[in-house]
């Protein structure tokens, strides 16, 4: 079938959610409503029993998403203005409701009108098609869309244009005419980054107990604490996952976190919906392979980064002692995954450690957002303010140190015997740790670090040098 070309004469009516911005706006909103106000969300269901209309109004009068924030289709967007400085009638024609819609609208300042779900019509496939049909005529109209919903409205528009469009989408499109806009970047890439792959590299600590007590010679021990790495990594990914959708609305104001697959629309919410969870089993599912206590632990880091998540995150300290105990959780486990003891000075160790390293990610982070505006901050859901700067590095800085004090004492101590037969030369990691502390820190003041010292790390040369360092002087202490 042939149609016609897209023509700057016919009102251009475009859809909103997938086409206009790349996500979906009432699962958004959902989603705001849920992470802020549980106990409306739950008032609210019960407009479901009336029609998804009138539940998206429901919604739509709790919560109001910034349209500023939104991750709009630049493509698609400079060819709007384009169309609107040529003296084009544009209509934005969405199956969101009216009050989201107007909003973006008024935001855009180019359309002419708004046609959007009112409360009692759910204006969408069949009915927007009905509905552009009563007010443009067949074939009176373009139209853009992007997804299975509006092929019944693309048959009855005269031009067609489709914004990142499935495979679908595609086939039913081949033989027609039709204007395409792209916006998708790689989809493996795309899925490393939401899964934070990169930040698997924490679940090394799994390995921790059976390498500092010398039990290296023992190939069941590196299968289990194998295992124990995945199950936690599936699980972590996951957790991000979940953060994700729970931070959306705070990541599209943050001027890097925005650039997030799910804040950026790279990824669609129900993805994440999907993937979370079967990346929840596929933990549980590796845990079985362990014994139960592992599975124990596990459920345990789950709760607690749920909750933190959820609300801990935005309670000042707390947060950083909640993650300062999530590191210290994976050197339990590896614990339970294949039953070598762990010190307890190593755990004081990676406390007192690890909630320096927490302190200065939140250092960083407030440092950022602080620039100028202390208010913006609260508004980002942390429990921070601008003049908590200095509290944090000193709490840092101190809890470094203190780190360093457990293990000059553990140097000293009777436990030390049983795996070096030369203590001693473990004297030299302490030099080494303070000077890393220190520089970590140092840097953090400066605003050279990023919010995740452990990424940091990863791609700092010095940091590979003191390990390198470091490890010498274990094989040292240990010859």
């Amino acid at each position: 079938m042939n149609e016609a070309s897209i023509s700057s004469s016919r009102p251009l009516c475009v859809d909103l959610d997938g086409t206009l911005v790349k996500t979906d706006t009432f699962a958004q909103a959902l989603l705001l409503l849920i992470r802020t106000r549980p106990v409306t969300f739950f008032a609210t269901l019960r407009r479901v029993s009336a029609g998804l209309a009138a539940f998206k109004r429901s919604v739509a009068q709790e919560v109001q998403l910034d349209p500023a924030a939104l991750p709009f289709h630049s493509g698609l967007l400079a060819f709007l203005k384009s169309e609107h400085g040529k003296g084009r009638k544009l209509i934005l024609a969405t199956a969101s409701d009216e009050i989201p819609a107007r909003a973006v609208a008024s935001h855009l300042g180019f359309f002419t009108d708004v046609m959007a779900s009112d409360g009692i019509i759910n204006l969408k496939a069949e009915r927007k098609r009905d509905a552009l049909i009563a007010r443009f005529g067949e074939k009176g109209f373009d139209y853009a869309g992007n997804a299975t919903d509006d092929l019944p409205v693309w048959e009855s528009a005269a031009g067609i244009i489709a914004v990142n469009p499935c495979a679908k989408v595609r086939r039913a499109l081949k033989n027609r005419s039709a204007q395409i806009f792209e916006d998708r970047p790689a989809r493996l890439k795309v899925w490393l980054k939401a899964l934070r792959v990169h930040q698997w590299t924490k679940n090394i600590l799994v390995f921790l107990p059976m390498l500092l007590a010398h039990e290296l010679t023992t190939p069941a021990l590196y299968l289990k604490a194998t295992l124990a790495f995945f199950a936690f990594s599936f699980a972590a990914s996951a957790i991000y996952i979940f953060n994700d959708l729970f931070d959306l609305h705070a990541d599209q104001h943050h001027p890097r976190k925005k650039n997030r697959p799910f804040a950026a629309g790279n990824l669609s919410l129900l993805a994440a919906a999907i993937a979370a969870p079967v990346l929840v089993l596929a933990a549980l599912a590796t845990a079985r392979m362990l014994p139960v206590a592992f599975t124990g632990v596990l459920l345990i880091y789950l709760v607690i980064t749920t909750l933190y998540s959820w609300r801990l995150k935005q309670l000042a300290l707390l947060d950083v002692m909640t993650l300062a105990g999530l590191y210290s959780i994976r050197i339990l486990a590896g614990t339970a995954a294949y039953g070598v003891e762990t010190s307890t000075w190593l755990i004081a160790f990676s406390i007192f450690l690890f909630f320096s390293l927490a302190l200065v990610k939140r250092y960083a982070e407030l440092r950022e957002l602080s620039q100028g505006n202390s208010e913006a901050v609260r508004a980002r859901g942390r429990g921070y303010c601008k003049n908590d700067l200095p509290l944090l590095a000193g709490f840092g800085a101190g809890s470094g140190c203190v780190s360093v004090l457990v293990f000059a004492l553990y140097i000293n101590s009777d436990k030390v015997v049983q795996f070096y037969k030369h203590p001693a030369a473990l004297w030299l990691l302490c030099p080494l740790l303070l000077y890393w502390i220190a520089r970590v820190w140092l840097l953090a003041s400066r605003g050279e670090l990023s919010d995740d010292p452990l990424d940091f790390a990863a791609r700092d040369p010095q940091t590979w040098l003191i390990g390198a360092l470091s490890a010498a002087v274990l094989i040292l202490g240990s010859m």
